[in-house]
């Protein structure tokens, strides 16, 4: 997280929701996450898509405790993040305010209900995509999360792209695809980000989704840093 340009960061982040940090993760980091895919005994539930409507594929939730590397990553993203955070809800009116450390995120979560952990593996094969959504999952929401790509494109899968829409109030729909290599790591708004228009700040609406995956399989973690009800 330090050899990371979080100036960079925080300018791409305002101006469009969304800000890469590149090879976060080493290809045997990615290859090991991946592979905790096949092991149940680290997850608290599976989602299949196609049942819920959500697209095609599915993805694990992990349980406490989290991997290792997962935990540290979440922890470290968190603080660095978090003064982007506070700024965007100040800037869009909203009251709450975020504690430096995750630790004390996740305890006001879980005073609330919200204990059940969110960080997820997703494996796409061909043929899956994932619909444009938000990831929330209670009161309290972070506004940013991230997600690592752990496949290496063009060899492991090809399509798969992470897709962007951003809905501006009377406007059409701004899309944007996202290209990662393995490793890479997109940091982008959960639900709302602010937008400085001709009269000051106001919320313009983030979702995001995965395009169809033509072949191959095709694994990314996904960080959430608020707990779910």
């Amino acid at each position: 997280m330090a050899a990371q340009d979080w100036a960079r960061v925080d300018t791409e982040l305002n101006q469009g929701g969304l800000a890469v940090l590149p090879q976060v993760l080493r290809a045997d980091e990615c290859t090991e996450l991946a592979a905790l895919y096949a092991d149940a005994a680290h997850f608290r539930s599976r989602v299949v898509m196609q049942r819920h409507g959500f697209g095609m594929g599915e993805y694990q939730y992990f349980g406490y405790p989290l991997p290792p590397l997962l935990g540290a990553l979440r922890g470290a993203l968190y603080e660095a993040l978090v003064p982007i955070a506070n700024a965007w809800h100040q800037r869009m009116g909203l009251a709450a305010r975020f504690p430096p450390r995750h630790e004390a995120f996740l305890r006001r979560c879980h005073a609330a209900g919200q204990i059940r952990p969110t960080p997820l593996l997703v494996r796409y094969q061909a043929g899956d995509y994932n619909c444009l959504h938000q990831d929330l999952y209670g009161e309290h929401v972070f506004p940013l999360q991230a997600v690592c790509l752990l496949a290496r494109p063009a060899e492991d899968f090809t399509g798969g792209e992470l897709v962007l829409t951003e809905q501006r109030p009377r406007m059409q729909s701004r899309v944007e695809v996202v290209p990662l290599r393995q490793g890479d790591m997109a940091l982008i708004a959960v639900h709302q980000r602010p937008h400085t228009g001709t009269r000051g700040d106001y919320r313009v609406t983030m979702r995001h989704g995965v395009s169809r995956v033509r072949s191959g399989q095709r694994h990314t973690l996904g960080i959430i840093f608020h707990d779910a009800a």
